[in-house]
């Protein structure tokens, strides 16, 4: 009888020792995400979280990257946005610029560090503009009651509060991403920044619940979201383990005289190998815009340029259909951008060559790899239009709900969000499955 190899978790120490400083990191990421940025008024924070609506969706969306910090307004507002998004740029730079991508090819471990020390160089302006451009809506959005204890400015007796506001939240994201490399380095191995951004979906929870139990006209609406949450795990659950076994040939092997036969195996190509990341790259790209137009929101002359700032930045607040629009069409984009990016950096063709292995019917090296990418981007299609659905789905069904169900609340969590949360526990239950069979604990070798 077989046994798995989970019961033997906290057998190993140090499985053990990477799972508690884990959750101990991730404790303290949670208590700093409720640290408030100095001058700001929780108020007018609040004020506007409840009667947000043009924005709303804007705010939902950045709410959700910073882990649950913007209804807090807290130094962890922007969470590891900026982090982000200066990724993004520079893995758009590499195939654009020769010279980059020649660096990244040459040598892969210092190409791949000089990715990440560049990332987080162009996170500090990035997370800036970003900072400005959240005060600026902020303020947009709050008429009532003055979001700041002070006038936001860099002239003046504002000039020293502005600046303090302005580098606490960039501490705060620094701090955040520092929290995210030091579990990938030292707890659960490559999973800091998704674990991250993980808790705070799931922090969001309770307080989802209770808005959903409050409102005792639409009780019936839990038993609703509950059977949606359902439907849509089962469906991210069955695209996510969705494989195309391409059949692959090695060649046997010499046991002293006697060579044995050729092996025939399978090389599996994932329909969905992006995972999270291409909705979290369009809503960072997407955000971006109304971020930016949130720096010129007060501009009134002349009235060309003020109309131009006021559309863009309703365009890109996420209350119309041609957001979603361009929403769905963004995660697909993406999706074949980020899997081609990921499965060039595989480099079958060679990999399969140097141990001497072949696809029936292709020629070895540039054509095998030219055959698996066709291959792989025929089978991303239906990925790819997959998380196009998953990131408009409430959209969809919100407008299907009458306007005060909607205020309800539509999920406990966004779909675009629980395949978030589906991704990470997959990843992270492979990743500590590994973890156990390199200590030993494979339940194929363990017999009751």
């Amino acid at each position: 009888m077989k046994r798995s190899a989970w019961r033997y978790l906290w057998k190993s120490e140090d499985i053990r020792k990477k799972l508690l400083f884990t959750l101990l990191l991730l404790v303290i990421y949670r208590f700093a995400a409720n640290v408030p940025v100095p001058g700001v008024n929780r108020a007018a924070i609040s004020s506007i979280m409840d009667s947000a609506a043009g924005a709303g969706n804007l705010l939902g969306m950045l709410d959700l990257l910073s882990g649950g910090t913007i209804s807090n307004f807290s130094i962890l507002a922007m969470g590891v946005y900026p982090y982000i998004t200066a990724q993004i740029i520079l893995q758009l730079l590499v195939p654009i610029i020769p010279a980059l991508e020649r660096k990244m090819k040459e040598n892969q471990r210092e190409g791949q560090k000089w990715m990440e020390r560049w990332t987080v160089i162009l996170t500090v302006p990035m997370a800036l503009l970003s900072a400005i451009g959240q005060i600026n809506i902020f303020n947009s959005m709050s008429t009532s009651i003055p979001l700041l204890d002070f006038t936001f400015g860099f002239t003046g007796a504002s000039l020293l509060p502005t600046l303090t506001t302005l580098i606490s939240m960039i501490a705060g994201t620094m701090f955040g991403i520092w929290i995210g490399q030091l579990i990938s380095e030292f707890g659960i191995p490559n999973q800091g920044l998704s674990l991250i951004i993980f808790s705070g979906i799931v922090s969001q929870i309770p307080a989802n619940i209770r808005s959903v139990l409050s409102d005792q006209q639409y009780w019936w609406l839990i038993f609703i979201i509950l059977i949606i949450l359902a439907l849509v795990i089962f469906a991210i659950v069955y695209v996510q383990q969705g494989r195309r076994n391409v059949r692959v040939m090695f060649p046997g092997r010499r046991v002293g005289n006697r060579m044995s036969m050729p092996v025939t195996s399978s090389l599996p190509l994932m329909v969905n190998m992006a995972g999270m990341i291409p909705l979290i790259f369009a809503s960072s790209i997407l955000s971006f815009p109304a971020i930016l137009a949130g720096f010129f929101l007060n501009v009134t002359e002349p009235a060309w340029l003020a109309n131009f700032i006021n559309g863009v930045y309703s365009l890109f607040s996420g209350n119309n259909g041609w957001y979603y629009l361009m929403y769905f069409l963004m995660v697909v984009a993406f999706t074949f951008f980020y899997t081609d990016v990921l499965f060039q950096q595989q480099n079958y063709g060679e990999n399969l060559k140097k141990q001497g292995a072949q696809i029936p019917g292709v020629t070895v090296g540039s054509q095998t790899q030219k055959y698996l990418t066709r291959v792989q981007r025929r089978i991303t299609l239906p990925g790819a239009f997959f998380l196009g659905a998953v990131a408009v789905f409430p959209f969809i069904v919100g407008g299907l709900l009458p306007v005060s169900a909607r205020q309800a609340g539509t999920f406990l969590i966004s779909s675009a969000g629980l395949l978030i949360v589906v991704g990470v526990v997959r990843d992270t239950f492979t990743i500590i499955e590994t973890e156990l069979k390199l200590h030993g604990y494979d339940e194929s070798l363990i017999k009751g």
